[in-house]
């Protein structure tokens, strides 16, 4: 019997790509009977092992591109209905603490909840959230035990597993965030989710299990 199909969906919460990106997952998981797995990643562990740098960045002093990227990103937003998302006036932010406080919430089974206050607090009603009492303060507000998180989160397990998760993306060929895996099957980009959900129905229909 063959393995069931993995999926993964590799986030950063610094990413508005990934925020946008994973508003569209429940859809594809309706439609298609498959789950994806969240791999949280350090981007900047990412853009350091690979070189490469934040849109904001490389889309910086390039005439027309900025304009075209935000024009893409209209017609994101109309495509799959997103009403909840504003641009952050602190980014970038560094997100470490954020990105270790989601790897303790897994292991703590808060993920979930963790998850969805982090993206609110960064792209819902953004803010600065590298700040330590403005981080605090907006989960606290979200119902969070974020001391207990904050605590788990100085713990060497998962500092440790934050690196091996990145370490481990970038090996399978990652350079940036949002990255999709279907199978062994590698996309980037919220552009790129019909192209994930294609992929998804044609290795369920012909029962290929590529394994990274």
């Amino acid at each position: 019997m063959a393995a069931p199909l993995k999926v993964e969906f590799h986030f950063d919460f610094g990413s508005p790509n990934a925020y946008l990106a994973e508003l569209a997952l429940p859809e594809i998981e309706r439609r298609t009977g498959v789950k994806f797995d969240y791999v949280p990643v350090l981007l900047g562990g990412v853009y350091k092992a690979t070189g490469n740098m934040s849109p904001a960045q490389s889309l910086h002093g390039i005439k027309n591109k900025p304009e075209y990227n935000a024009l893409e990103t209209e017609r994101f937003l109309r495509r799959h209905n997103v009403t909840k998302f504003k641009s952050n006036p602190f980014f970038p932010v560094n997100t470490l603490t954020l990105m270790r406080g989601v790897v303790a919430a897994q292991f703590e089974g808060m993920f979930e909840p963790y998850f969805r206050a982090a993206y609110h607090h960064m792209w819902g009603e953004p803010k600065k959230m590298d700040d330590p009492q403005v981080f605090r303060e907006a989960f606290l507000s979200s119902g969070l035990d974020i001391d207990r998180i904050i605590a788990r989160a100085q713990q060497d397990d998962v500092k440790r597993k934050l690196i091996e998760n990145t370490s481990d993306a970038v090996a399978r060929g990652s350079f940036g965030s949002p990255t999709f895996y279907v199978g062994s099957e590698i996309f980037f980009g919220k552009d790129k989710l019909r192209e994930v959900e294609d992929e998804i129905v044609a290795q369920l229909a012909t029962g290929r299990r590529k394994t990274a």
